[in-house]
């Protein structure tokens, strides 16, 4: 058999354990030969868990668990940064696969990473890291390998996804709705790292490695989180025709690639925006394929376990027939990995959302599209709402597409008009076309 040693044993741990067990007849058919877990790694040994230790060693020691253990393969899904480096790089020192489902460590570290993998001749193996279920990097890295990538866009947090799904069918607040996401499981209790959009970044810089051939460069991600939406600017959004939601996007740009994370405004009858609650969705657009899609669960244990437990029948089949793994963790061959500039996003083109709250008095929307006919913007829509008992007035629009910089210009000189008030709010808008 292919021995197994899984590091952390949380919902996912416990669900690739379960799957394991569940498909084994089905994964020995794959492979050739048996898959089996011989050693776990776990921070409380005598915590009860929802999977089957009968016959398997127990260490409560990550780190001597690899450099120990008699495994072929390591699993590591402990998270975090610090102790999950250390185990892989202790695997890869001892010429083990590894399968992790860490984006925040590949995002970050994954170029040392994959250059010690490539010296010691080993697989570092990441299906899960993106998207949970969905098979995005291996439909990338070698489903689309015939094509040039010209651009990836996705909805690849969850959590996101659920509290604007949350806002635009119930009207809930940014912040009613993440308490629902909390008590449901959805959101931790710390969000910062999903609703500040940090999550989908690690995730974009993966993606946009194995799409154009770059090494991963999450510093130099974009990225703008939900808790500035309002139920104001969704409702506003669907009077235009669109939906807000929490976008990965990246794009070859000439010579250049944009690497953005924000919310944006898409048009309601594309398929990305009729992508609700916890799903994750990906589009790419290849220049043979044209536009294809991928949809489904992005997270979850027996979601995620499903791409570990893929990536583990991968470096298995490579293991029984003793052959070298062909596919490059990050699609091209390392010495063809090129650094790509990343454009600043205030050099980024795309149309934009923009609501403003002003006084009730004449001549205001006369001043504010002359502003934007000096920059040289076009208005695509414009919605104003009269003020109601004694309030200030509501102008909303959305522009052509123009260069970043112009728009945040215009703005800038708006906000200084003295009957412009505090509280306007901005987003991109992206048609996929």
């Amino acid at each position: 058999p292919v021995r197994l040693g899984v590091v952390g044993l949380g919902t996912v741990g416990q669900g690739v354990l379960r799957l394991l067990g569940h498909n084994a007849e089905e994964i020995t058919r794959r492979v050739g030969t048996s898959v089996v877990v011989t050693d776990v790694a776990v921070r409380d040994p005598a915590r009860a868990r929802d999977c089957d230790l009968s016959g398997i060693r127990v260490w409560d020691d990550a780190v001597r668990l690899v450099r120990e253990a008699d495994v072929d393969v390591v699993v590591e899904l402990i998270g975090g940064k610090t102790v999950a480096r250390e185990v892989i790089l202790a695997a890869i020192a001892r010429g083990k696969p590894v399968v992790t489902a860490n984006k925040a460590l590949l995002a970050e570290d994954g170029n040392a990473i994959f250059e010690a993998a490539r010296m010691a001749g080993v697989v570092v193996a990441f299906e899960a890291a993106v998207a949970g279920g969905i098979p995005i990097i291996k439909a990338i890295r070698e489903g689309l390998a015939g094509n040039v990538i010209a651009s990836v866009a996705g909805i690849i947090n969850g959590t996101c996804n659920y509290i604007l799904t949350q806002m635009a069918e119930k009207g809930e607040s940014f912040e009613d709705a993440l308490a629902t996401a909390q008590r449901l499981g959805y959101a931790e209790a710390d969000p910062h790292f999903d609703v500040g959009g940090i999550d989908a970044a690690h995730k974009l810089a993966i993606l946009a490695a194995i799409a154009f051939g770059m090494p991963l460069a999450y510093g130099e991600v974009a990225v703008e989180g939900i808790t500035h939406v309002t139920p104001e600017d969704i409702k506003i959004a669907q009077v235009f025709g669109y939906r807000i939601k929490l976008l990965a996007i990246a794009k070859r740009h000439g010579a250049a690639v944009e690497l953005r994370v924000h919310p944006t405004l898409i048009p309601d009858d594309t398929v990305l925006a009729k992508v609700d609650g916890v799903l994750n969705a990906v589009v790419v657009h290849g220049n043979a394929v044209g536009q294809v899609g991928f949809y489904g669960r992005g997270a979850g244990g027996d979601a995620t376990a499903s791409a570990v437990v893929a990536d583990v029948i991968d470096v298995a089949r490579a293991l029984v027939t003793d052959s070298r793994h062909v596919v490059p963790a990050l699609a091209f061959q390392p010495d063809a990995l090129r650094p790509l500039p990343v454009l600043p996003i205030r050099a980024v083109e795309s149309a934009f959302y923009l609501r403003l709250r002003v006084a009730d008095e004449p001549g205001v929307l006369s001043q504010l599209t002359a502003i934007l006919a000096a920059h040289d913007i076009s208005i695509e829509a414009i919605l104003q709402r009269e003020p109601r008992g004694g309030d200030d007035a509501t102008v909303a629009l959305i522009t052509s597409v123009i260069p970043e910089h112009r728009f945040d210009d215009a703005l800038a000189e708006m906000q200084r008009l003295p009957f412009v008030r505090a509280g306007s709010a901005r987003f991109r808008v992206e048609k996929f076309d």
